[in-house]
């Protein structure tokens, strides 16, 4: 088995945003907004079995917004520490550091315990349009100011941009993108097209999201574009490539994790409860 990505579920289903492609409310989002309580036992089996397969890469993320439970996360933190993970990676919409001050000193603990890199879910460069999705009703973050003071205590940056129509949905919003990455001296930046889970859960969900994919074809010149324009750095396991357009990194990925006919798996999943999966649409791919 060859594992890529250990990847750690956050808190409750609980989030800040309003986006209205969320993968979540697609894929079962839960009912009820308690934290859960962590199973450290199956834990530690998790992080054993991440290590003996050499995973470099882990990431918290969450069903909701995992920011919102910034105690649970210096606790994987801390349960993590001895088990050596080199890159060690935070999702998060990043609303709640709009008040940055408020989070400093935790965001400070958070990379001296190893967390590397903050990756930014993001659909546009520009803060209206990001507004649009994330909160309609409220103020988004100012993503340049909060990117700098990040880089200051010493984080990477990654910008993970949901490619949706009507936003960055081809080439010319690509290279704007690109640029304002490299104006903030992001250090990678990750695009790929919003997806319809399988099997969703939530019709109001896919039907929005079904109506806003980027055309297969309109994708396919994106890709083009990259492979001519830009230096090919790797290929991923899963498909991804990552590339050097004009000094940026840029991966173009998809967003789901199931590879068939094979034993290797994008990511491990641990959901607090204790459980360990491999899928997040597809109640059977379960290990524990």
């Amino acid at each position: 088995m060859k594992i890529q990505t250990f990847t750690i579920v956050v808190g409750s289903a609980a989030c800040n945003a309003s986006c209205p492609y969320c993968i979540s409310r697609m894929t079962g989002k839960e009912i009820g907004y308690e934290l859960p309580k962590v199973n450290w036992h199956n834990f530690e089996k998790a992080c054993r079995l991440a290590q003996v397969n050499n995973v470099s890469t882990v990431l918290l993320t969450g069903k909701g917004e995992p920011t919102l439970y910034p105690q649970q996360i210096t606790e994987f933190l801390k349960h993590m520490k001895e088990f050596q993970f080199p890159l060690i990676e935070l999702q998060t919409n990043g609303l709640i550091l709009k008040d940055f001050k408020k989070y400093e000193k935790t965001l400070k603990q958070w990379h001296s315990l190893g967390l590397n890199t903050i990756a930014f879910s993001i659909v546009h460069y520009k803060k209206e349009k990001n507004k649009e999705i994330y909160t309609p009703k409220s103020e988004y973050i100012n993503l340049e100011e909060t990117i700098e003071k990040l880089h200051k205590i010493g984080f990477s940056i990654r910008l993970s941009c949901i490619m949706v129509k009507g936003y960055i949905d081809g080439i010319e919003e690509l290279k704007k993108l690109s640029e304002f990455s490299r104006k903030n001296k992001v250090e990678q930046l990750t695009i790929r097209s919003v997806k319809c889970a399988n099997n969703s859960e939530d019709k109001e969900v896919y039907d929005w999201t079904k109506s806003h994919l980027v055309p297969d074809e309109d994708m396919i010149k994106v890709s083009e574009f990259l492979e001519k324009n830009a230096h090919k750095l790797m290929t991923l396991e899963h498909g991804g490539c990552v590339y050097d357009y004009q000094g940026q990194n840029i991966c173009l990925t998809d967003c789901l994790t199931i590879k068939p006919n094979t034993e290797d798996l994008r990511q491990l999943i641990f959901f607090p409860d204790g459980h360990l999966r491999y899928d997040w649409q597809y109640k059977g791919a379960v290990l524990v």
